[in-house]
């Protein structure tokens, strides 16, 4: 009740007028929602972006622009606070402008992980973080996978950008079915660990997507800019034997082996040319002294 009382915090029991209608709809809502920042966002229309802690620059990327696009057509983004793509939805929702709900598995008196600290105070400003438990509650394993469903249970639809073939966020996506929710995944390629997931879950029945319009004609919502992830037009700064080079890099590990191989080049210019690409964006490396493209 102290919590309560202090500015900017509230309690949301079962039968407030405030308590969200789509987590009443759940097997198991929780009986009282503590709220950081703005509750009104509760009751307006939430799509949740989940996935790898420890993404690829790529799968950040991804995240941060669904969130910045998806956020300007009237969602409010709901994820996990946690390291990754969680942390980059938030972001890419605070970039446009727009709002995001953040679901902790601790108390509000406290933000897990630390390191979130300046972005949770960015998210209550204009947004909420918001967690069944209560004040004094600390980070325990159990209640990351119990916060998942109320995740889920918010919002209209699930979108998973990378996760591996063991993760917490696939304990989201089933969740998330189980309510009858609407599941996207972003596939990746089969050499990536971190599309497994992924991968997966569209073998499972969930929708595959590769822009923003993807999610929103499943949602029957009409996305008048008609907005991708990102631009993937490369910019004329190449030169020629850059742009020939960049060409042949898969989206996907490649090894600089088959780049020699390819190109009739030797190791030391091919190494040389591919950390350019890579200072400017083009790449990303990767385990084995391999290189995947990211645009």
């Amino acid at each position: 009740m102290q919590w309560v009382e202090q500015e900017n915090n509230y309690a949301l029991t079962f039968h407030d007028a405030g308590y969200p209608s789509q987590l009443k709809e759940i097997a198991d809502p929780p009986a009282i929602l503590f709220v950081r920042g703005n509750p009104l966002l509760l009751t307006r229309p939430q799509l949740a972006i989940v996935g790898s802690r420890n993404p690829s620059t790529s799968g950040i990327e991804t995240a941060f622009e669904f969130a910045k696009t998806l956020s300007t057509q009237g969602f409010v983004i709901t994820s996990g606070l946690a390291l990754g793509i969680d942390a980059a939805s938030h972001r890419g929702a605070l970039a446009a402008g727009s709002f995001t709900i953040a679901v902790a598995g601790t108390g509000l008196d406290r933000v897990y992980p630390a390191r979130h600290k300046d972005l949770a105070t960015e998210i209550v400003k204009t947004g909420a973080i918001i967690s069944e438990f209560p004040p004094g509650t600390p980070a325990k394993a159990n209640h990351f996978p119990r916060r998942n469903r109320i995740i889920s249970g918010l919002c209209r639809g699930l979108l998973v950008v990378e996760a591996a073939k063991e993760s917490g966020s696939l304990i989201t996506a089933r969740m998330a079915l189980e309510q009858n929710r609407e599941v996207f995944a972003i596939p990746g390629s089969i050499h990536n660990p971190l599309a497994r997931g992924c991968n997966a879950l569209i073998r499972q029945g969930a929708k595959l997507v590769e822009t923003t319009q993807d999610i929103l004609e499943e949602l029957n919502l009409n996305n008048q800019e008609d907005e991708t992830y990102y631009t993937t037009s490369i910019e004329s700064t190449l030169d020629l034997e850059q742009q020939t080079l960049l060409n042949h890099v898969q989206f996907s590990p490649t090894s600089i082996d088959n780049l020699v191989q390819i190109t009739g080049n030797s190791a030391e210019i091919i190494s040389s040319m591919l950390l350019i690409l890579e200072l400017q964006g083009y790449l990303e490396a990767t385990a084995g002294g391999c290189y995947m493209r990211i645009k």
